[in-house]
């Protein structure tokens, strides 16, 4: 589901992008749900769901400065979760740099949508 809206986000105009935003906003607010009070989705550990969902916060920055949202403002337990997990040295060195991937996105978005 995550997917499908980051891809209407950067490649959407308009009232399809907003769309994609509000779809990828009600993801991401069920997903703090499930996190809840917990430090980590699998409790006081860092496990299997932690490690599948962490590689989507490279993609935030891009997803926030396209879609003209905060994913901090919508979400502030889930970016705090984050944070945490970013903490952790082997996540801090395998994810991409935001701001790299942003303008990675930017490039994609030029090729396939024309900005």
């Amino acid at each position: 589901m995550v997917y499908p809206c980051m891809r209407g986000i950067y490649s959407g105009k308009g009232e399809e992008q907003e769309k994609a935003k509000v779809e990828f906003i009600e993801v991401l607010k069920v997903l703090e749900g499930a996190l809840g009070e917990k430090p980590y989705f699998g409790g006081d550990c860092f496990g299997f769901v932690d490690l599948s969902f962490i590689t989507f916060y490279s993609w935030f920055y891009a997803m926030e400065k396209l879609g003209n949202f905060s994913v901090e403002a919508e979400c502030p337990k889930l970016i705090a979760w984050a944070k945490r997990c970013m903490q952790k040295e082997s996540v801090a060195k395998t994810l991409q740099d935001q701001h790299k991937l942003y303008d990675f996105v930017l490039r994609l978005r030029k090729k396939f949508v024309g900005e």
